[in-house]
C-alpha cells in the first residue's frame, strides 16, 4: 500500500473511531462517565422527615467527631447540627436537650428581621432607602428632627442609626438620643428591632403575623417571638433554625420558590457600609479584611473567624447562639446553648476553635 493510500486508512480508521495503538487495549482509557451531581434538598414543610447523609460518602474523618462533640458538650452546647446540601450530617443534643426543646436564637434571630423586611419591601409595602419616619411618624426617636429624618430603613439593617448604643436596649423615644448622623457610625444597638414595627405599620399586620405567613410556615419552621424586656426574641427547635439557614445556604429560595428576593439576599450577606466591612443586613461575613465588634469603636484587622471559610456568613447570637452558612461546601451549622465561655453579644474565641475542630471532621 503507497503512502497516500496509508495516510486515507488511518484518517478514516480514526473518524471511525476503530484504531488502536496495539493489539491489547489495557492502555486504553475509557471516556469518563461524569456523575450526576448531587440535587439540593429540602425536607417536606410539613413534615419532620428529613434526610441524612453518612461521614463516610462525603469522606470526612469519623475519628475526629468524638473530639467535636466533647469540646461542644465542655462548652455548654445543647444542640448542633450540620446539614450537607441540605441534609443531616450530624445532629447532636446534650443536657438533657431534645430534637423539640426549643431554645432561644437571641441575636441570631436579627437575620430573620432581615428577610422579612426584603420580603415586605419586594411586596411592595416598603422600600429600605425610605426614612424610617415615613412608617413610624416623626418623633420616634429623641433626636432633633432633622437628624431622626436622616435615618433610614437602612440603617437600621446595617447598625448606622448614628443613635447612642450606650443607653440599653430600650427603643422607646426618650432613649433614643442623636449620636452622629446616620451613615457615618457603626454601632451595634438594639433600635433595629424598630424594623419589626416598621413592617407592621407598612403591612396592616401584626408583626407575628405577617412572620408567620410570610416565611415561617413557607419553610416549616415553628417557633414564636417573646418579648423579653425590651427585645423581641425568637425562639425555636434547632431543626427550625437549619431550615432558615438552609434558606439562606439556597439565596433565600426554598425548594424551588422564592421566599426572599435573590437580589435583596446577595445584597443582606454582602458589606453593606464601609466602616464594619464584616456586616451586611444584621448577618455577619467571613473573610473581609477588618471587622467591629459590638460595644466597640475599634476595628480590628483580619478576618471574622480565622478558621472558618472566608466565603462564610452568619447568624451570631448572644450566648454563642450560631447559624454558620459556606456556599462553597454547601453546608450550614447551627450551635445552640448556654455561653461557651463568657456572655458575649456575638463573636466569641468559641467561633475560632469550634471551626478548628469543624475542619479537622470536614476537611
Amino acid at each position: 500500500m503507497n503512502v497516500k493510500n496509508l495516510l486515507t486508512a488511518f484518517i478514516l480508521c480514526m473518524l471511525a473511531g476503530g484504531c488502536t495503538s496495539g493489539d491489547s487495549d489495557e492502555n486504553t482509557v475509557p471516556a469518563e462517565i461524569p456523575s450526576p451531581s448531587e440535587s439540593m434538598y429540602f425536607p417536606p414543610s410539613d413534615s419532620d422527615t428529613w434526610e441524612t447523609k453518612s461521614l463516610s460518602s462525603l469522606g470526612w474523618h469519623q475519628d475526629k467527631v468524638q473530639d467535636l462533640l466533647n469540646y461542644l458538650d465542655t462548652k455548654h452546647s445543647r444542640s448542633f447540627m450540620i446539614l450537607q446540601n441540605g441534609r443531616i450530617v450530624m445532629e447532636n443534643y446534650f443536657s438533657g436537650h431534645t430534637a423539640s426543646t426549643p431554645w432561644y436564637w437571641a441575636s441570631a434571630g436579627k437575620t430573620l428581621t432581615s428577610a422579612v423586611t426584603g420580603i415586605a419591601q419586594q411586596e411592595g409595602f416598603l422600600n429600605i432607602d425610605n426614612k424610617v419616619s415615613a412608617y413610624l411618624g416623626t418623633g420616634w426617636t429623641s433626636a432633633p428632627l432633622a437628624k431622626e429624618n436622616l435615618i433610614t430603613c437602612r440603617n437600621l439593617l446595617t447598625m448606622t442609626s448614628g443613635l447612642d448604643d450606650s443607653l440599653g436596649d430600650d427603643v422607646s423615644p426618650a432613649n433614643l438620643k442623636y449620636k452622629a448622623d446616620a451613615g457615618t457610625r457603626w454601632a451595634y444597638h438594639n433600635v433595629y428591632v424598630k424594623l419589626q414595627d416598621v413592617v407592621a405599620a407598612a403591612t396592616s399586620q401584626t408583626w407575628p403575623q405577617y412572620f408567620n405567613v410570610k416565611l415561617r410556615d413557607k419553610i416549616g419552621m415553628t417557633g414564636s417571638w417573646i418579648q423579653n424586656g425590651d427585645n423581641s426574641v425568637y425562639w425555636s427547635n434547632t431543626r427550625s433554625m437549619a431550615r432558615f439557614g438552609l434558606m439562606a445556604l439556597n439565596n433565600g429560595s426554598w425548594n424551588g420558590s422564592t421566599i426572599v428576593n435573590p437580589a435583596y439576599f446577595q445584597n443582606a450577606v454582602s458589606t453593606s457600609q464601609n466602616i464594619n466591612l464584616a456586616y451586611g443586613y444584621l448577618w455577619w461575613l467571613n473573610g473581609k479584611s477588618s471587622y467591629h465588634l459590638p460595644q466597640s469603636q475599634y476595628t480590628f484587622n483580619g478576618k471574622l473567624i480565622p478558621n472558618a471559610p472566608d466565603d462564610m456568613f452568619c447568624a451570631l447570637g448572644k450566648n454563642d447562639q450560631k447559624i454558620y452558612v459556606v456556599p462553597g461546601k454547601k453546608l450550614v451549622i447551627i450551635r445552640m446553648g448556654d455561653a461557651a465561655d463568657n456572655v458575649n453579644l456575638a463573636l466569641s474565641d468559641f467561633d475560632d476553635v469550634l471551626w478548628q475542630k469543624i475542619n479537622a471532621v470536614i476537611n
